[in-house]
């Protein structure tokens, strides 16, 4: 994440997601799977010998420091490309907004493989003109999106759908992306209870964090210290009072 790239973060009420990124904690996968099989779908609640609990709104601004309030993130994702610009072909909206196209192995229906992305917009030069540096950002937001937000079972699949988001960055600070990234994680989970349903996908970073959180004896030492500093901030407050 070059200091270049922040400002459009930092519009795009990203930045703070990018800043946990680059200082993610390992998955804890038996832990989350744990909490997976109390998921019940009827109530989007986990069911606890204790009672009734469930990520909401609030964990999501505290945690991932997303917004919360703003216009919906909205698009149809099944033949979405039909509707970009009055019908233009999105694979030449694609090229304009990133000034290439990825090789044919590289793509899948409407995904582009996470390595063309990383390979490709790794490094900003350090003589980048502020139009390369924007094209970056968007590559690092399509990057961000695709795989910590709203990532699929596949993991390594980043999908063209946020080329309307993209394409004005200046704007993207009014979309409610901590809403979108919920509802997400809800519809992940209801999948996965499904008992034909084997992987786990969506915001799962933002389900262990809440474990993390809500559960104090099962997050690690050090946790809340660097990657958290509101969430320590607001939960040690509300405890307090």
């Amino acid at each position: 994440m070059h200091d270049r790239i922040i400002p459009y973060l930092e519009r795009a009420e990203l930045y703070h997601l990018a800043r946990l990124n680059s200082q993610w904690f390992w998955l804890d996968e038996p832990l989350v799977s744990a909490f997976v099989e109390r998921w019940r779908p009827e109530t989007h609640t986990f069911h606890m010998p204790f009672g009734e609990c469930t990520v909401t709104l609030q964990d999501v601004a505290f945690q991932l420091g997303l917004p919360v309030d703003g216009e919906a993130v909205s698009g149809c994702l099944g033949e979405f490309e039909k509707y970009m610009e009055g019908g233009r072909p999105a694979w030449e909206w694609f090229e304009d907004l990133f000034g290439e196209r990825p090789p044919p192995n590289k793509v899948k229906h409407m995904t582009v493989h996470f390595t063309w992305f990383h390979e490709r917009f790794r490094v900003l030069p350090p003589d980048a003109s502020e139009e390369t540096v924007r094209i970056y950002a968007r590559a690092y937001i399509m990057m961000l999106l695709s795989t910590q937000l709203f990532g699929d079972k596949s993991a390594n699949r980043v999908h063209i759908r946020w080329l309307p988001f993209v394409a004005n960055l200046d704007d993207m600070g009014r979309y409610s992306w901590g809403s979108a990234a919920l509802a997400w994680l809800y519809r992940c989970m209801c999948r996965v209870a499904n008992m034909n349903v084997t992987n786990l996908a969506g915001p799962l970073q933002l389900l262990q964090s809440w474990i993390f959180w809500r559960f104090p004896s099962l997050r690690p030492a050090g946790f809340e210290v660097f990657s958290f500093p509101l969430a320590s901030r607001i939960y040690t407050c509300c405890c307090n009072v």
